[in-house]
């Protein structure tokens, strides 16, 4: 577990990094240590939400797996309902899906196609921001229900890998809480 005091005031503090996971040359950043302390948790889930203070949001999208961590905490503070986005097969009824190119190959993101209704205005959550490829997947099923993204918000942002500069580019307000450098 990464070192904190009492006094870390930085989330960035309680992200631990794994070193050639997982694949040699890959820096890891793990999010578990942070969610695992009830004060790096709670600080990071009130900076997420900060931003948003006042504004109308309906739900809170969280894209698989620890966005559901993530959106699961921020909707209920919100007191506004949390949809999944899961990986392809994941979830029951009908659903809309969208393919999208990761580092290493493709993959298939589905949601409930009744998930959101036409002018809802959305808050789309991940734990990490690298290459934006998952984040614009879920921002295209997102736009096919109707929802209305107010912005897509991030612990980490990996600035190397372009993503953020991919979702800004889509017109998306992006924020994130920090950021690492390399892989």
């Amino acid at each position: 577990m990464p070192k904190t005091t009492a006094k870390s005031t930085n989330v960035k503090d309680y992200i631990r990094t794994i070193v050639d996971f997982p694949h040699e040359g890959i820096m890891f950043r793990d999010v578990t240590t942070l969610f695992a302390d009830p004060r790096g948790f709670r600080m990071a889930i009130d900076q997420m939400l900060h931003p948003y203070a006042g504004e109308q949001i309906d739900k809170v999208v969280g894209l698989e797996a620890r966005g559901f961590i993530l959106g699961g905490a921020i909707a209920h503070q919100l007191s506004v309902g949390f949809v999944p986005v899961r990986k392809k097969g994941k979830l029951p009824g009908t659903t809309i899906s969208e393919e999208y190119t990761l580092e290493y190959g493709e993959a298939i993101v589905e949601i409930h196609d009744d998930a959101i209704a036409p002018g809802e205005k959305i808050l789309l959550v991940d734990d990490l921001l690298a290459t934006g490829g998952t984040a614009e997947a879920g921002i295209k099923l997102i736009e096919r229900l109707g929802g209305e993204i107010v912005a897509c918000s991030f612990i980490i942002d990996l600035p190397e890998l372009g993503g953020r500069k991919k979702l800004e580019d889509m017109g998306m307000n992006v924020d994130v809480l920090c950021e690492f450098e390399g892989l």
